[in-house]
């Protein structure tokens, strides 16, 4: 079989797939933009919805509450996961779109607990909830999209540039975010400022789904015939992608999303040196993923994986401590430079890696499944249990040891796969 021909489908041309990779990255930048935006004002969010003369109860509020968004993950991986089995990987894109900024909106008009009392809380715990329900839907459905596009030699590549997209949606909210901090006082920022980057979520919406609408499914999902059921169990293949995804998650939420929290809280930058140094990191860990991807495509998944997975064992607790004990900005950001690195070793082959061991057929609905409940149980909380981590433990260097715990995790899970770079699409 030549390449870029799948059965039952003509030669994909370059163009084509171009314009379908370039889809399904920019929606998923607004996608991630939309979600992370709300980690990275975290401090703020605390203050006009769990008012408390603890900040430090305030902010374990608050971090649940971004936790309790991933707990409608996995129902979402299961619902549009299947849509993108039955009726197509567009749809589940076009619909995952639409509900987050919904969502994304919804908070940046909702009123504060000084307006409107206890109805504030819920309300935003009932919106980050639909933002749940749409990201564990999206992950799985843009993964499937962008890996299904690629040429049989390149998946990695291709794969990757489905964390790039993340990469870049949190990028855009960390800069975002920086920017306010930067130009607006304190007191504006708690007041309204905290608003606008939510709202902006909006603005971004004619654009992805204008893309989204207007691409063609993926060769595999119309050779699939996109209703058949998967040749073997799944079961075995998500237990993998279940133990896999645990560093991959935990790792993302501590090193890009809970890091401007933890610097400005336990080393002592400022709010705005906070968001541009992870900003900085987001940078370095976007630029970096595609080439991991490709390193993948030339050694092998699990070799590349495991790469990063040795790396978060043996530097974790010496990059923190560094930072901890320097407590200089310069030192902060060293430190996530090199944890960018680190987790982009891991994210450059992870969505090609996951997406080979399913069957065409049941691959969005499982692989959804799957890493979302690994998200929804280890990564959505990770911020929460940091902090939690640091209060009981009275250290801040605790979270590095629930880092180290999911790294030992993964490697089991990543030790029980095959290598599936050098094998044909399932």
């Amino acid at each position: 079989m030549s390449e870029g021909i799948l059965p039952g489908t003509q030669a994909i041309s370059g163009t084509e797939r171009r314009k379908a990779i370039t889809a399904g990255v920019i929606g998923t930048i607004v996608e991630w933009y939309d979600y992370a935006i709300y980690g990275f004002l975290a401090t703020t969010i605390a203050s006009n919805f769990f008012p408390s003369e603890d900040e430090t109860t305030a902010l374990l509020a608050t971090f649940a509450t971004f936790g309790i968004g991933f707990v409608a993950r996995p129902l979402g991986g299961i619902v549009i996961g299947r849509m993108g089995d039955r009726v197509g990987r567009k749809a589940a894109l076009v619909t995952t779109l639409l509900l987050m900024v919904i969502a994304t909106v919804g908070i940046g008009l909702l009123p504060s607990y000084a307006s409107i009392g206890i109805a504030a809380p819920v309300a935003l715990v009932l919106l980050r909830l639909l933002q749940g329900f749409s990201a564990g839907g999206e992950w799985g459905a843009s993964a499937a999209f962008i890996v299904e596009w690629a040429p049989s030699n390149r998946r990695g590549l291709y794969g990757s540039f489905q964390q790039v997209s993340v990469g870049l949606g949190l990028l855009l909210g960390s800069a975002t975010a920086a920017i306010f901090a930067s130009f607006l006082a304190p007191e504006q920022m708690s007041d309204f400022g905290w608003r606008i980057p939510f709202i902006l979520g909006g603005v971004l919406l004619p654009i992805g789904m204008y893309i989204r609408r207007n691409i063609n499914e993926t060769p595999a999902f119309e050779a699939a015939g996109g209703d058949s059921e998967p040749v073997a169990s799944p079961v075995a293949p998500a237990v993998k992608t279940f133990a896999v995804s645990i560093l991959w998650t935990v790792a993302f939420y501590i090193a890009l999303t809970y890091m401007p929290t933890f610097t400005e809280k336990q080393v002592g930058l400022t709010k705005a040196e906070a968001l541009w140094s992870n900003t900085i990191g987001l940078a370095l860990f976007t630029i970096s993923i595609p080439l991991f991807g490709l390193l993948s495509d030339h050694i092998g998944r699990r070799r590349t994986m495991l790469i990063s997975i040795a790396s978060f064992l043996l530097l974790t607790y010496a990059l923190f401590s560094f930072m901890l004990s320097m407590g200089t900005l310069s030192s902060v950001l060293i430190t996530q430079l090199i944890l960018a690195l680190m987790l982009a070793a891991f994210s450059g082959p992870g969505p090609a890696a996951v997406v080979e061991i399913f069957h065409t057929a049941g691959r969005s609905t499982w692989m959804s499944t799957a890493y979302s409940l690994a998200v929804a149980l280890f990564g959505g909380f990770a911020p929460y249990i940091s902090t939690w981590l640091i209060k009981v433990t009275g250290t801040p260097i605790a979270p590095t040891y629930y880092v180290m715990l999911a790294a030992f995790i993964s490697m089991v899970g990543i030790a029980a796969m095959k290598e599936t770079a050098f094998s044909k699409l399932k």
